[in-house]
């Protein structure tokens, strides 16, 4: 017998997975937190397998939700793309991107791949690196778009992305108490380092920079061999590095804001494609949920 999905339930499957509850679920999708339950419920019939494991104080994906995830969001991908071909005229061109190293690393190039298979007329010139020198390219005509970080150079724009700033040092890495703290930072300046040294001279301690990394995968590498700590958005915390805290006498740190900017200028028409397809991907903790 053969079954068809409905695209329904597949949104309101992957609203909860993503967002981590029935009750966020609920307002990304427009309905009531039970009509959520109900399509989860009428979903785990037709397929027929548990999607979620469900207490009153969790909720998981099932091994068979974690398997559904990617096949969910191919078929709604489709259907999207196909319904864009017809409600919307095609654009194409070249669009100029410089995109700072520390806007969610990790998962970058799937968002870019994503993108791709929705606009396949826009072709992306990327360059990466640190959030000054994108914007000083901006403003060199160099690039259409720039996604930096908040106050680098004066950087304003439209805000994409929001994290926690943390201490992050190798697995049972330790400061030596009444020495300078030391220190893995990006070359000055670096927002970064200045947050870093401001923070940790507010306790009255000073710093050290033992090792100056030109990009921050170098940042990574150096704080794994034990050479300092670094300060960074909690999203690089990988294998192998831990986040050091207040219970460990860490200063608290702010957040850190990433921005677009330009998405005003001459190539208006190719920047809202992409401009609209960051703004409704991000709009929930879709790339931070564990798929």
């Amino acid at each position: 017998m053969r079954i068809d999905l409905d695209l329904d339930l597949l949104r309101a499957f992957l609203a909860v997975s993503e967002t981590g509850s029935f009750t966020a679920a609920a307002e990304v999708v427009g309905r009531t937190q039970s009509a959520v339950s109900q399509k989860i419920l009428r979903l785990e019939d037709l397929i027929g397998a548990r999607l979620f494991d469900r207490t009153s104080r969790s909720l998981a994906l099932t091994e068979d939700g974690r398997r559904l995830l990617e096949p969910a969001r191919r078929l709604l991908d489709l259907n999207d793309e196909t319904v864009r071909l017809f409600r919307a005229p095609p654009v194409q061109g070249t669009l100029r991107l410089g995109v700072a190293d520390d806007f969610i690393p990790h998962q970058l190039p799937g968002l870019l791949a994503r993108f791709r298979r929705h606009h396949p007329g826009i072709h992306i010139d990327l360059r990466t690196g640190m959030s000054c020198d994108l914007v000083a390219a901006m403003a060199r005509g160099e690039l259409e778009l720039a996604i930096a970080q908040r106050g680098a150079s004066g950087a304003t724009g439209r805000l994409l992305w929001r994290e926690p700033m943390v201490w992050i040092a190798a697995a049972g890495w330790r400061a030596e108490p009444d020495r300078p703290v030391p220190l893995v930072a990006l070359p000055a300046p670096c927002s970064y380092r200045r947050i870093a040294e401001a923070a940790l001279a507010d306790q009255g301690r000073s710093v050290q920079v033992t090792c100056t990394a030109s990009s921050l995968m170098g940042i990574q590498a150096a704080v794994r061999g034990g050479l300092g700590a670094t300060v960074l958005g909690r999203s690089f915390v990988a294998p192998g590095l831990d986040i050091l805290g207040a219970a460990e006498g860490w200063p608290p740190l702010p957040e850190i804001e990433i921005v677009l900017i330009g998405e005003d200028g001459a190539h208006a028409d190719l920047a809202g494609p992409l401009v609209g397809f960051l703004t409704e991907t991000l709009a929930t903790p879709r790339l931070q949920f564990v798929a």
